[in-house]
């Protein structure tokens, strides 16, 4: 298996420009980088102060590149409407030539950014929601028709002209078997919170429980001082260097993404 490797962006303060992250991409690609994903956030604490739509900025990388691969890692899907994101999904597709992952996951609380807006605050209904969406959203992306009607969505359309095809990742946090389970029905698993190496057996046993597609990614992200020889033969197909999400000084990234993988 050969690991590919890509960069993991806050697009927070120096950043929080679209003409920023679209540059960054292009240096990106022009330095050997495999992956450009976008976290998506609406607010970050108070240490962040300007936050970029994660929408514009997926735009800015696919007008600016010709090769990387891209798209939000992630959004939750809870806070968005399955057939807007949908349509959102298949343009950026379509603009990019076939680029473009969707990244999703439930989100979190911790600093009220689902709370403060009038969402979801619950983990576990924002799981159920995830869930239903995903329905909603799979089947919208294929063409359809759609007919649901669920607790959470109501989706009642003869279906969307397909585009090229969207990768879904899903991300969950490490130990949780609720993820594992969802992402092996997708296209690939971004693993947060493993302690090192070695914790990847334990996420490859537990996905083969479920049998995932051929070409399924494994995904983990490390800060830019780690090594990443030592994860480069234990499971995972793409590891991302972290850029972010604090005191994002624009000169020193721009270094670390010169630098290539």
């Amino acid at each position: 298996m050969t690991t590919r490797r890509g960069l993991f962006v806050a697009p927070f303060d120096s950043l929080a420009d679209p003409r920023v992250v679209g540059d960054l991409a292009a240096t990106a690609e022009a330095a050997g980088w495999d992956g450009f994903f976008v976290w998506d956030h609406l607010q970050y604490g108070e240490r962040v102060s300007a936050i970029a739509d994660v929408w514009t900025c997926c735009a800015a990388v696919a007008m600016r590149t010709g090769r990387l691969l891209f798209g939000p890692m992630v959004t939750p899907l809870a806070r968005r409407r399955p057939q807007v994101l949908a349509r959102q999904s298949a343009s950026l597709a379509t603009m990019s030539g076939g680029r473009f992952v969707l990244g999703l996951g439930l989100g979190d609380d911790w600093v009220g950014e689902f709370s403060a807006f009038g969402d979801e605050p619950d983990p576990k209904v924002r799981g159920r929601m995830l869930d239903e969406g995903l329905e909603v959203l799979t089947a919208l992306l294929a063409g359809g028709p759609v007919n649901h009607e669920g607790p959470h969505y109501v989706a009642r359309a003869p279906g969307f002209h397909p585009a090229p095809a969207v990768p879904i990742w899903l991300a969950g946090r490490f130990g949780n078997r609720a993820p594992v389970r969802r992402a092996a029905r997708h296209d690939g698993f971004f693993v947060i919170g493993l302690d090192g190496p070695a914790d990847l057996d334990a996420v490859t046993a537990g996905l083969n429980e479920h049998d995932p597609a051929p070409g399924f990614e494994v995904v983990v992200d490390l800060q830019p001082e780690q090594d990443a020889g030592e994860w480069l033969d234990r499971g995972a197909s793409w590891v991302l260097t972290r850029i972010g999400p604090f005191d994002l000084d624009l000169a020193e990234v721009r270094r670390i993404v010169e630098a290539g993988p």
